[in-house]
């Protein structure tokens, strides 16, 4: 469990430094994710959570 809440807070510090490095790209990001379409936003969701398990799979073997 320490593990799931060590990993979350690296999740924060990645998202607050890309805020903190990039507003504006961020933004624009976050406009062309509003801008789709939801079924290609689930599409895309499922297929970063497979790749993050296959990443997490091959990291602890």
């Amino acid at each position: 469990m320490n593990d799931l809440w060590s990993a979350l807070c690296l999740v924060a510090v990645f998202e607050g430094l890309l805020l903190f490095a990039a507003p504006n790209a961020w933004k624009r990001a976050a406009e062309q994710l509003y801008a789709m379409p939801n079924l290609r936003l689930r599409a895309l969701g499922g297929i970063v959570v497979v790749a993050g398990l296959l990443a997490l799979r091959l990291l602890r073997g």
